[in-house]
């Protein structure tokens, strides 16, 4: 790989690390990244933000199950892991490293949110949540369903996961990451990843399943354009077959 620095004798010049473009290091390894952000490249921190920027979220998510609580605890696992890169050991998987303080951070966030909620702010968020469960559920007698109401479907189904599950779920199926890889982040042995991937499966299955006889889907529907279609072809060809008297 060509060199991605300007060099003087064998100083690299923090100037021009600094402005190494993100778009230029989109294809330099975990490691080579790893090793110009320790020189403060702000390219490899924002290339390694991007790369990694989508799996910190859903995972924080995953634990925290609130957008704008996911996304302050993304900004503070790069915080954490950036100005403490001398404590990755290079042996190990970055990606993994990386996951895990962001897990760290969304657990410790969660603590941090149950200590200040009083037993009055409490009982008022159990009452609020089951008004906005109330409010955000698909309705009841909806006829139609798209991409983006089943997307809406299953983002409320994980949501309803068992924690140990739900992570699990999201680096699985929803990154998309191996079982090993899942079980490096998770730092579980992979019998134990695959066990709860399967009972997070199984109880998705049940729950989509009593979402859509709740709302009574319909797929295929056959109202609308398509039903005034047929009949009005079906009375045209009708009209040309001579009547028997």
């Amino acid at each position: 790989m060509a060199d991605l620095t300007t060099r003087t004798g064998s100083t690299t010049k923090p100037s021009t690390l600094r402005k190494t473009s993100a778009a230029s290091l989109a294809d330099v390894p975990d490691r080579s990244l790893v090793e110009l952000a320790r020189k403060k490249s702000d390219g490899a921190f924002e290339a390694l933000m991007r790369r990694y920027n989508r799996r910190l979220f859903r995972v924080a998510r995953s634990i925290l199950r609130d957008d704008s609580a996911a996304e302050d605890t993304v900004q503070e696992a790069y915080i954490r892991a950036f100005t403490h890169l001398d404590k990755y050991k290079p042996t190990g998987s970055f990606a993994a490293w990386l996951t895990r303080i962001a897990l760290n951070e969304a657990l410790m966030n969660r603590r941090r949110q149950r200590k200040e909620v009083s037993l009055h702010d409490l009982d008022e968020t159990v009452l609020n949540d089951e008004r906005i469960d109330g409010a955000d559920a698909p309705e009841a007698h909806s006829e139609t369903f798209d991409a983006g109401h089943a997307r809406r479907l299953l983002e409320h189904a994980v949501d309803k996961l068992p924690e140990h599950f739900r992570t699990v779920f999201i680096l699985r199926e929803v990154e998309q990451l191996s079982i090993n890889d899942t079980a490096a982040c998770l730092r579980l042995n992979t019998a134990t990843v695959k066990t709860r991937l399967h009972r997070a499966q199984q109880r998705l299955r049940v729950e989509l399943t009593r979402q859509l006889r709740r709302e009574r889907i319909s797929i295929f529907d056959f109202d609308g354009e398509r039903c005034d279609r047929i009949v009005f072809a079906v009375l045209t060809r009708l009209t040309a077959i001579p009547r028997v008297s």
